[in-house]
């Protein structure tokens, strides 16, 4: 493997920042949308203040967090983190957003996923990356089965929405895994 600096905060759309003073007028936008909300997270969907905004991606050693930003614009659209780092065991979880509905469904998911597992296989030396994801959210689903995660369980209905029951899937990938699928997709794009 040859060591590059060149992509390590970049892809083709897509960089990963520091949070900014500027980005929680933009979040706050985010709250406004109940999808975004009920994706994000499985606990109550709950806006966050402009404080807890603010205070995002403050802990320390136990995740690394990112914004994400498109290149040509440095347009604000969602946030990655890698958070629950056991540095013991080189294993994280993955946690990403899309905020707006303007910038979901044209790739950017993906594409942020691959940015960050190159980031934590990569740079974090983390061995395995996992996830959880409710059971109804299938365009993320679709995303994560892309870049190389694959189902290891779930918790049967375990999230309550509008009167239905669903199931909380856990994901996970490997650094070999995510470095073979990355390998077979790559083969065939020009660099």
């Amino acid at each position: 493997m040859t060591l590059t600096t060149d992509n390590l905060f970049y892809s083709k759309r897509l960089k990963m920042t520091p949070p900014r003073s500027e980005d929680v007028q933009t979040m706050l936008q985010w709250n406004e949308d109940p999808e975004y909300l009920r994706n994000v997270d499985t606990d109550l969907a709950i806006p966050y203040s402009e404080k807890q905004l603010e205070d995002e991606g403050d802990t320390k050693n136990k995740e690394v967090y990112f914004r994400l930003r498109t290149h040509e614009e440095d347009t604000l659209i969602g946030f990655v983190v890698i958070h629950g780092i056991e540095w013991n065991n080189r294993c994280g979880q993955l946690a990403i957003g899309i905020g707006l509905a303007k910038h979901r469904n044209k790739g950017y998911g993906t594409e942020a996923l691959n940015l960050i597992l190159r980031y934590a296989f990569h740079e974090m030396n983390l061995d395995r990356v996992g996830l959880d994801v409710i059971a109804y959210n299938a365009k993320a689903i679709r995303s994560y089965e892309k870049v190389g995660f694959q189902l290891e369980g779930r918790a049967r209905s375990a999230v309550y929405r509008d009167g239905k029951r669903y199931d909380r899937l856990m994901m996970g990938i490997l650094r070999p895994e995510w470095e073979t699928h990355n390998q077979i997709h790559t083969e065939g794009e020009q660099v």
